[in-house]
């Protein structure tokens, strides 16, 4: 086998590290809404929170996954990821057990959620870092692509099996089982070789943020209503007496996978800003429609819209930034742009639920669909003094 296949190769199995760690979030997103809003005293805002709190802990741990990756390696972080994600999912199963009054669980449930977030940062980041060292920074649109496939592939198939394991089984089977997949994808990559690190200077990470900050700030409003959809298209199913709560994930998951495969070498060959300007046009479409749908089937289709929608932007816009810093600054640069989409995932939740609980489910996504448009116009912007540059 030459370098290149093997490469690639290498990269697959990462891939699907990724996807098997990534069922820990997965599996347990909309059943955790669910579960939160059966304890007593406890309603949509607190249940956003406990979605949500996972993505601020990512955020502030960001700098610190992108300085390892970048100073160690991506190996070695995103193998102390996968540790972290199996130990977050254990805390989390903690919740479910008798005897503990709905304030105890609700504590541990969010210091798992915490943890989780940790683990995520770390395999994440130390993923990217890992693959662009493997098949090169010319093929680094490939590595975000295959990135974001392995995780919402696994958000495709997690999300509707998590929630009837719960319903079936309960919180701490689900979360149990979070725990072992992690587990098995450590054991995939064991034999993956390191790659070697960059030498030269580091600027403060508050200036590489600045560097990017509208590139930044066009995934973040694209995140809106990624995670509008996680953790409130299953209660809107369900509030309005409509079948296959769990369908609306499996057809956002299932387009956002198909267009990672069928159009993931894009941003390499015609550019980050093209494309996404593109796939923002068609999340916020995805939006809209599901914030108006008067029937199931309808909102099916905004859901699969929102995933179509959703799947470029974050490769798109991310090998802008690999092309704005040197190579030594790679994965923090990185880190630092997922902490935008981190913050947007962090915010809505709790903020989406306690808009929920004033004006109904409808009215979440059409704030989803509001934000991708505005994301749309930063990236026209950008793309307007692109082509001035040239």
């Amino acid at each position: 086998m030459n370098s290149e296949a093997a490469s690639l190769r290498h990269l697959g199995r990462l891939a699907m590290a990724l996807f098997l760690a990534y069922m820990a979030v997965a599996l347990p997103l909309a059943a955790i809404p669910v579960a939160v809003l059966h304890w007593p005293g406890y309603g949509n805002g607190l249940a956003g929170l406990a979605v949500g709190i996972a993505f601020f802990s990512t955020i502030l741990s960001r700098n610190h996954a992108g300085q390892m990756a970048d100073t160690k390696g991506g190996r070695p972080c995103m193998r102390t990821g996968l540790m972290v994600y199996g130990a977050a999912s254990l805390i989390c199963a903690l919740a479910a057990l008798p005897g503990l009054h709905a304030g105890a669980r609700y504590a541990v449930l969010i210091a798992g959620r915490l943890l989780l977030g940790v683990g995520e940062s770390l395999t994440i980041v130390g993923m990217l870092g890992w693959g662009i060292g493997l098949v090169g920074q010319a093929r680094a649109g490939r590595v975000l692509a295959w990135t974001g496939a392995a995780m919402y592939g696994a958000f495709a198939v997690g999300g509707p099996i998590g929630l009837a394991l719960y319903q079936q089984a309960g919180l701490g089977v689900l979360m149990g089982l979070s725990a072992l997949l992690p587990l098995a994808g450590l054991a995939l990559v064991h034999t993956i070789p390191a790659t070697p690190t960059h030498a030269g200077g580091r600027p403060p990470f508050w200036h590489v943020l600045g560097t990017i900050l509208w590139l930044g700030m066009a995934v973040a409003l694209q995140g809106v209503g990624f995670a509008a959809l996680g953790a409130f298209l299953p209660l809107r199913f369900i509030h309005a007496h409509w079948p296959g709560a769990g369908l609306g994930l499996t057809c956002f998951g299932t387009a956002f996978v198909a267009g990672r495969f069928v159009c993931g070498h894009l941003p390499d060959r015609i550019g980050g800003l093209r494309v996404a300007l593109l796939s923002l046009v068609v999340e916020a479409a995805g939006q809209y429609l599901l914030w108006a749908a008067p029937s199931p089937m309808l909102a099916l289709a905004g859901a699969l819209l929102t995933g179509a929608g959703c799947s470029m932007v974050f490769p798109a816009l991310g090998v802008e930034v690999v092309r704005l810093v040197a190579p030594a600054m790679r994965a923090t640069a990185l880190g630092g742009f997922a902490a935008f989409q981190d913050l947007a995932y962090g915010a809505t939740g709790p903020l989406a639920g306690l808009l929920a609980d004033r004006c109904g489910y409808a009215v979440v996504f059409g704030l989803g669909g509001a934000c991708a448009t505005l994301g749309a116009g930063i990236v026209l912007a950008l793309l307007a003094r692109q082509r001035a540059e040239a």
